[in-house]
């Protein structure tokens, strides 16, 4: 049984907003994950995140629970621009933050030199995917626990965990992109804002919705086209990977890069378990309470089940997902698309 062989892992919750931190704490997740209201994170939406006040209020909220803060310090500071990042660590630590989820070798140093006993994850922008990577982050900077890409199956992530020396930490909820992880390129082609060192992708002042008489809809990025809906389609945050186009020979627009489709991986907790994964993580910092607190009690009722050694019904959370389909993506098979 799952229960007598393995720790009883940790679901790692999203927490765009304080409210967002209370609810998942609430809902049963283990630990939220956050970020500062800037560019150190990569979900600086406008609206998002949190205040310094507002971060030390939570983290005493979740320790008064049991519950763990983490902080999303996980984009690319640009040259010049590392002081935000020293700032953003140094108030973390001073208010108690559990980890410190960082993406750029700069950051790692300077939190490992400056706070040696401060807990550090790497983040999955940082795409570290094979053992060498990750051992070698291990090395320099001390990292506890890696957030592994959403490239990987089962079998290769039970592969990586026999070749490393810290815990590993994987996604099982929410958004599954096309682009290698901390490496997208398109919303800057489109906007001149990266995603990776600004932090935000599809910037909102970019975003522009046209409706025609018959109340279609364009949405655009920038000077792009990013989709076109009709009166009786649901319209979408228009992200450019996610967006319909004419394309090659083709007359019809269809999804060129991505079809809109969540990851849920319910049913494949018992083995990314067997395999050494012992931190759950839910995407989706920028989703409402009601999602934080649907999906979270859901996976929590899973593990609690798993770890009694019963055989739990799984949830359907299909209206949760993007398009309403969901996928076990890669972590299943590679030929996923």
């Amino acid at each position: 049984m799952i229960s007598e062989k393995f720790q009883r892992p940790e679901i790692v919750s999203p927490a765009g907003t304080p409210a967002s931190l209370r609810t998942a704490i609430d809902a049963g997740a283990d630990a939220v994950y956050c970020g500062f209201q800037n560019a150190t994170n990569a979900r600086n939406f406008p609206g998002l995140n949190f205040t310094p006040e507002e971060m030390e209020d939570g983290i005493a909220y979740a320790h008064a629970r049991g519950g763990k803060v983490l902080l999303a310090a996980n984009t690319f500071p640009p040259a010049g621009k590392f002081d935000m990042w020293k700032r953003a660590v140094d108030q973390a630590v001073s208010f108690g933050i559990d980890a410190i989820i960082v993406a750029d070798i700069g950051v790692a140093d300077y939190v490992a030199r400056s706070y040696p006993d401060q807990r550090l994850h790497l983040s999955v922008q940082a795409g570290a995917s094979s053992p060498e990577a990750i051992n070698f982050y291990c090395r320099a900077f001390n990292i506890r626990r890696v957030v592994l890409p959403r490239i990987l199956t089962v079998q290769e992530i039970k592969a990586v965990h026999d070749e490393i020396p810290c815990e590993i930490e994987a996604f099982i909820f929410g958004n599954i992109g096309m682009m290698a992880e901390g490496r997208c390129s398109l919303t800057n082609y489109a906007t001149g804002i990266s995603t990776n060192m600004d932090g935000v992708c599809s910037p909102a002042s970019d975003v522009h919705y046209e409706e025609d008489e018959k109340h279609n809809l364009t949405t655009k990025l920038g000077e792009f086209t990013i989709d076109c809906f009709s009166c009786n389609e649901m319209a979408g945050y228009p992200t450019i990977c996610k967006g319909r186009y004419l394309a090659g020979q083709r007359k019809d627009a269809y999804y060129a890069f991505e079809e809109p489709v969540s990851l849920n991986l319910s049913a494949l907790l018992p083995e990314l378990m067997k395999a050494g994964v012992t931190a759950l993580k839910i995407e989706g910092r920028q989703r409402s309470r009601a999602y934080v607190e649907a999906v979270v009690s859901s996976f929590r009722k899973t593990i609690d089940a798993y770890m009694a050694g019963e055989t739990p019904e799984l949830s359907d959370l299909l209206a949760l997902t993007e398009g309403n389909r969901q996928t076990e993506g890669a972590f299943k098979s590679k030929r996923w698309r």
